[in-house]
């Protein structure tokens, strides 16, 4: 079924059910009370979904930026990758900024790693640390973020503290997307190579599914 959007029609409108409209959503993460937040790429802007369909914009306006903010106040320069934690804060790929941006429960948006508009390979901590078009985002159970690092080909690991590390690298299909399981073996999709990668704790890098 559809849950919101209207099947082929591009746009950026509120509304209920197929009276709503996307443009380019990229990625999709759940809270606990089962509101979906959305990224929508080509709007620059978080939508929100609840469980009877309603969408509203939860962060960013259809403008690109880089300003932290409350809701609309805040920018986005085309997002993709988002992942909710227990607390219903949201972690962002704010893809074309080269940062991971931080949403509270309210609303309320912040730069948690990575400088914008300034790409680099670097780890370290907060706005010292660099990513090239960071894409997927995922948590694993002690609340740590990881991210795809594609322009960088690489795994990048920030702590809750903002601490920014590299897991992996070089992945050379480009990853884009990223998952973390129980175990905290991490699962990585490489774009470029067709394939499913897989990281244990350990640091060792094998292809999981694909060839």
């Amino acid at each position: 079924t559809i849950l919101a959007g209207g099947s082929g029609n591009a746009g950026s409108v509120n509304g209920t059910g197929n009276a709503a409209r996307f443009n380019q959503p990229y990625s999709v993460a759940a809270n606990a009370a089962g509101d979906v937040y959305v990224t929508s790429f080509n709007d620059h802007t978080i939508r929100k979904i609840t469980a009877a369909g309603v969408v509203t914009t939860f962060a960013g306006a259809l403008a690109f930026g880089t300003a932290d903010g409350l809701g609309s106040a805040a920018r986005f320069s085309s997002p993709s990758g988002i992942a909710v934690d227990i607390s219903g804060t949201a972690y962002v790929g704010d893809t074309a900024n080269h940062v991971i941006r931080k949403i509270t429960a309210d609303g309320l948006v912040s730069t948690f790693a990575g400088a914008p508009s300034i790409s680099g390979q670097r780890d370290g901590t907060g706005s010292a640390a660099r990513f090239n078009l960071p894409y997927g985002v995922a948590l694993d159970r002690a609340g740590n973020v990881y991210v795809a690092d594609a322009g960088n080909f690489a795994i990048r690991k920030i702590t809750a503290a903002g601490v920014v590390s590299t897991v992996a690298a070089p992945l050379l299909g480009g990853p884009t997307g990223v998952a973390v399981d129980a175990a905290g073996n991490i699962y990585v999709a490489e774009y470029g190579s067709r394939t499913i990668d897989k990281i244990t704790p350990g640091g060792v890098v094998s292809t999981f599914a694909g060839t």
